[in-house]
C-alpha cells in the first residue's frame, strides 16, 4: 500500500488561520484514498519543524506532500525546488547540497489542475524560509536515511475569510478548491504507483 505524508502548517505573525492547515482539514472531510495517508500540522518553527519532520520521515513513506501559505498568490504553486538557505543567509544544513530538486512531474501536475480548471502554476523558487525549508530538508533527510520518499511543496493562496479580517486587498481561494487540487494530485500520485 503507497504511503503518503501530508504535513500544514500552524497560524503565525498576523494569521489566525492558515490556508494550508485549512485546506487539508477540507480534505480529509471527503477524499478517499487507497493509500494510507497521514497528516501532521507543524509549528512555524524552523528547529521544531524540522525535527518533527526527520521523526515522520523516518516512518518510511513513498510520497511526502507539504502545503505552505502563500499570502499575494493569486494560484496554487507547484514548488519545483528546495535551497539549502535561510532567510539570514546561512545554509540549513553545512556541508549538504546547494539545492534539492523534487523528483515528481511538477509540469504534468500543473497541466492536471489546469484541466480541472484549478490555477496553478509552477515555482522555481520556494522563498527563503520555512516553506523552503520543509522541501530540501526533506529531500535531504530522504537522502540521508535512505528513504524512497518522494516529496513536494504546493504553496496555497489565502482563504477569503483570511482576506476578510484583513484591510488589505489580496487574492484568495476557497478551501474547496485547494483541496479539490490536493485530492487530484493525491490521485495521480497513486495511479503512478499502483
Amino acid at each position: 500500500m503507497t504511503k503518503i505524508l501530508i504535513t500544514a502548517f500552524e497560524p503565525y505573525d498576523r494569521w489566525s488561520e492558515n490556508s494550508s492547515w485549512l485546506a487539508l482539514v477540507e480534505l480529509t472531510r471527503w477524499f478517499e484514498s487507497r493509500s494510507q495517508i497521514v497528516t501532521r500540522r507543524y509549528p512555524v518553527d524552523l528547529q521544531a519543524a524540522s525535527d518533527r519532520l526527520r521523526k515522520d520521515l523516518l516512518d518510511g513513506y513513498d510520497y511526502a506532500i507539504h502545503l505552505g501559505q502563500s499570502p499575494g498568490s493569486a494560484v496554487l504553486k507547484i514548488e519545483t525546488t528546495g535551497l539549502n538557505i535561510r532567510t539570514d543567509g546561512n545554509r540549513l544544513i553545512d556541508d549538504a547540497p546547494t539545492a534539492y530538486t523534487t523528483p515528481l512531474p511538477t509540469r504534468q501536475l500543473c497541466e492536471l489542475l489546469a484541466s480541472h480548471r484549478i490555477p496553478a502554476e509552477v515555482s522555481h523558487h520556494a522563498g527563503a524560509y520555512l516553506c523552503n525549508a520543509m522541501l530540501y530538508l526533506s529531500q535531504y533527510f530522504s537522502a540521508q536515511h535512505n528513504l524512497s520518499t518522494r516529496s513536494l511543496f504546493l504553496h496555497l493562496p489565502l482563504t477569503p475569510e483570511q482576506v476578510a479580517g484583513t484591510s488589505a486587498m489580496l487574492p484568495s481561494a476557497s478551501t474547496t478548491l485547494m483541496a479539490t487540487a490536493i485530492g487530484h494530485i493525491l490521485t495521480s500520485l497513486e495511479s503512478t504507483s499502483a
